[in-house]
């Protein structure tokens, strides 16, 4: 067998740990960039924000007297140390120092009372545990009682089998139990606040919540009896079945609909410090202002500090530099403290080129969507994607992603994720391209106008935008309706 040697040659795009640091710091919506830039002033003192001094500063300069034994464990050669560059960091002036102010001066205003919103809350948990305090169990009850709570879900159901709460109460806690205490606990558990809590299914969840109120009326008493006996034929509309089944009027049934709608499925989504409550806070990371007809671009730059290379440090190095003796020790804490000077300007330059590409983005997306943030009609949004983008802006289309997807703009109209601006293209009879944002939206107009006893079909919707100048096919309307979280015609259908 002879062996033979080949040259193959392979193009490979291996990113810098700078730009993977970009990469990184792009990502990161303005709400935690306080806290990302804070952890990396905490790793490295070399790095400094505003004009505050730095403690260790003095320390620092007692790694260049010659008695200090301490060793930094560092490989290298001599060569290595005798042939580092420092002269960017000595002959730099004060002014000349990378630093990067990160306020916009020009929209000063933007930031000045601009408070990040913080709101107290009980959590769920803790709510459920503070009802618990109200009633008279014994410790093992107790336990119990917790284990069940520690158990319901974020939508406050309980969907544990008692068999598997049995099994975490005899292995975790040595709690021996049964089937009938654990549902006795249950039980009590179900008449906490809110209304609902503790049912294992949806079925089980709204009945509780009637139950409270089964002296309010026939209507409520009804309401209970179709949820027991026809709770699938509720779910799916079959209200012919239903009034057959029960011999109810047109009427009738309507006060039982009227009853189930007011109930809340999801008991325990609303309460305490859930994330549904976190997304309510929205930090924009831009602003547009519509000035007179010209419209303005600043990015929010409160949770961002202006940030420095530390003075201390380079002080260290202009010593060492006019130092004529240079031993070993004093060299391996040059390349020390090269290194987090380095890594400093790194981090400044990373967070500057976030800024303007940030900016830079923002500002190719705000000229193309101009009309829409003049006006706020959807229907005014061009159709745009992500190659549109970087295409004006000379970015990658991974980069022009990252931003649309985790960054705000706020605008008159309201604050709005990028990524609301991208929609695909579709053409009307006049062979003009329309965004399918703007489909979207007559389509949900037509059918908030439609009879709820008549709900228009896929095919009639069809049909309507067709007339309208769409060129659109029935598989596509089912796929925006679905998108757009509107059910079937016969699941819309109301008495």
């Amino acid at each position: 067998m002879a062996l033979h040697q080949t040259f193959q040659q392979k193009q490979l795009q291996k990113l810098s740990p700078q730009q993977i640091q970009l990469m990184k710091l792009l990502q990161v919506p303005t709400a935690q960039l306080e806290e990302r830039i804070k952890e990396e002033l905490e790793e490295n003192p070399a790095l400094e924000q505003g004009d505050d001094s730095y403690d260790e500063e003095l320390d620092m300069k007692d790694e260049f007297s010659e008695s200090n034994e301490e060793d930094f464990e560092l490989d290298g050669s001599e060569e290595e140390y005798d042939n580092i560059d420092i002269s960017e960091y000595v002959q730099e002036s004060d002014d000349e120092v990378g630093d990067y102010k990160l306020r916009d001066d020009n929209y000063p205003e933007l930031d000045d009372h601009r408070v990040i919103p913080h709101k107290v809350e009980v959590s769920f948990n803790e709510m459920m545990i503070q009802q618990l305090g109200l009633l008279k169990l014994d410790p093992i009850e107790q336990k119990i009682a917790e284990q069940i709570v520690g158990s319901l879900d974020d939508d406050g159901y309980l969907r544990r089998e008692i068999n598997s709460i049995i099994d975490d109460l005899a292995f975790r806690q040595n709690i021996e139990t049964n089937q009938n205490q654990v549902v006795k606990i249950i039980k009590l558990i179900q008449q906490f606040e809110p209304a609902g809590i503790g049912a294992k299914n949806l079925q089980e969840c709204l009945l509780l919540q009637l139950e409270r109120n089964i002296d309010q009326g026939e209507d409520v008493a009804l309401a209970v009896t179709v949820l027991k006996k026809y709770f699938d034929e509720f779910t799916k509309k079959h209200y012919e079945k239903i009034e057959k089944g029960l011999n109810l009027s047109d009427e009738q049934l309507r006060g039982v609909i009227n009853q189930i709608i007011k109930l809340n499925p999801k008991p325990g989504e609303n309460v305490g410090d859930s994330s549904s409550v976190a997304e309510n806070y929205v930090i924009p990371d831009f602003f547009i202002l519509n000035n007179n007809g010209l419209l303005e671009l600043s990015l929010n730059s409160k949770n961002a500090p202006d940030l420095r290379i530390s003075e201390g440090y380079r002080d260290m190095l202009k010593e060492y530099e006019k130092g004529t003796k240079k031993n070993k020790h004093q060299k391996e804490a040059v390349v020390f403290i090269k290194q987090k000077l380095d890594s400093a300007k790194w981090f400044i330059d990373a967070i500057k080129q976030r800024q303007e590409t940030l900016l830079n983005t923002m500002e190719a997306i705000m000229n193309y969507q101009k009309d829409f943030l003049f006006t706020g009609d959807e229907t005014d949004l061009r159709p745009m994607i992500l190659k549109d983008v970087a295409e004006k802006t000379m970015l990658d289309i991974s980069t022009i992603s990252r931003v649309a997807n985790s960054k705000f703009v706020q605008t008159e109209f309201g604050t709005y994720r990028l990524k609301y601006f991208f929609s695909e293209s579709l053409q009307t009879d006049s062979g003009e391209e329309v965004s399918t944002r703007e489909v979207k939206k007559i389509l949900t107009e037509i059918i908030n106008e439609e009879s709820k006893k008549i709900p228009y079909s896929d095919e009639i919707l069809t049909e309507m935008l067709q007339k309208k100048g769409y060129n659109i096919a029935r598989r596509t309307v089912a796929k925006y309706r679905e998108q757009l979280n509107i059910p079937v015609a016969r699941l819309r259908k109301n008495l």
